[in-house]
């Protein structure tokens, strides 16, 4: 836990550096270039893991995660700073967070194999979330010049030595090389028992496709402006917005656990209780562009519910998944995210401006709350024609 607030801290003061220089730069759509290549590093990141986890225990790969990404987290900020290609520097960028996520999964991982709740792998979540934002407020403020771009290196860099020095506590390894004896039935062996054989021989999960998918389109819906939100709060209030924006949704992230405890108690399908955290993510953004206290309202709410949606999904899919496979099925969970994620940064500066955030965000809030609905009615009806 402590290994990744440090590394969490350092990440996002680094990235958020990274962020403000890119929209001094190039404005809203080289901002969006990178966040597009950083949540596609994202994506790319679950079949590498993968393969690795199969491979590798879970000590080698946080060694070989941490070590890649920290070499890229500089190499990309100072070719930043120093005027390269972006095309280049996204490049650098996809990279650099195929070896985080790498890590983030093995981390993950590890949460479950000590507790496997909802409630446990949330507040993790919000723990992250929560410091994360801590170091956007902070790099919002640091002057780019002088000894205070020397520190953001080495922060930046530096940040993932505790990660690299408890990766002997590791304890989870896929089982990718595990011969399993093949179950039979009556004797004989079934089809179903021999697939699932030939998955445990080769190290290849069952993945749960459409749960990866589902938390994918709500992403895709509902995070576009939460991901940009350094870029928007820059754009619509000024740069000294994102230290009051990074500290609204530090606040909601903390309230994440105790709003996923309450729903827990609701026994909500994730039909409806995920459409739900969507329309949390989306509904503040209707203010944000009229007003300060507006923005300070949508990323509170955004925090609260992008926490509670990626805790709730990263424990249902661990919760779920079959025994050696855990790595690999909670690194496709954040790929899933971040491919939804990727199409809105991409395709949103696009489509709108800052300004416009409000009437697009309103749209999607209402689309995912028909699909509640929607849920909410298929459900009644089922007893309604058990009763008559």
């Amino acid at each position: 836990m402590v290994s990744g607030l440090v590394d969490s801290f350092g990440l996002s003061l680094g990235w958020t550096i990274f962020n403000l220089v890119a929209v001094d730069r190039g404005g809203l759509a080289l901002a969006g270039l990178f966040n597009a290549a950083m949540l596609l590093g994202v994506v790319l990141s679950a079949p590498v893991t993968g393969r690795l986890a199969r491979h590798l225990h879970g000590r080698k790969l946080l060694l070989l995660a941490g070590g890649t990404e920290g070499t890229l987290r500089v190499a990309t900020l100072a070719a930043l700073l120093a005027g390269y290609d972006g095309k280049l520097i996204a490049a650098g960028i996809v990279l650099m967070h195929i070896a985080a996520y790498a890590g983030f999964a093995a981390m993950r991982a590890e949460v479950a194999a000590v507790d496997a709740r909802p409630q446990a792998m949330t507040r993790y979540a919000l723990s992250i979330a929560a410091v994360e934002a801590a170091g956007a407020g902070v790099a919002a403020l640091l002057p780019l010049r002088g000894g205070y771009v020397i520190a953001v290196f080495l922060v930046y860099g530096l940040s993932l030595v505790p990660t690299i020095l408890t990766a002997r506590r590791a304890r989870v390894q896929d089982s990718g090389t595990a011969r399993p004896p093949t179950p039979v039935t009556g004797g004989q062996v079934t089809r179903t028992a021999r697939r699932e054989h030939d998955r445990a021989r080769t190290g290849r999960p069952r993945l749960p496709w459409p749960v990866l998918a589902g938390g994918g389109v709500i992403t895709l819906l509902a995070a576009g402006p939460t991901l940009l939100s350094v870029a928007l709060a820059s754009e619509l209030h000024g740069h000294h917005a994102v230290a009051g924006a990074a500290i609204a949704f530090s606040a909601g992230c903390l309230l994440s656990s105790s709003a996923v405890s309450l729903v827990d108690r609701l026994r909500l399908p994730i039909q409806v209780t995920w459409p739900l955290w969507g329309v949390g993510m989306l509904v503040g953004w209707l203010l944000a562009p009229a007003h300060l206290l507006g923005l300070f309202l949508a990323q509170f709410l955004s925090g609260l519910s992008m926490t509670a949606f990626e805790g709730g999904m990263d424990a249902r899919i661990a919760r779920d998944a079959t025994p050696g496979t855990v790595t690999t099925v909670l690194a496709w969970s954040a790929s899933t995210r971040a491919l939804g994620g990727a199409v809105a940064v991409k395709f949103l500066p696009v489509l709108v401006t800052a300004s416009a955030i409000g009437l697009t965000s309103g749209v999607a809030a209402a689309a995912l709350g028909a699909a509640v609905l929607s849920a909410l009615i298929r459900l009644r009806l089922p007893r309604r024609t058990a009763r008559t």
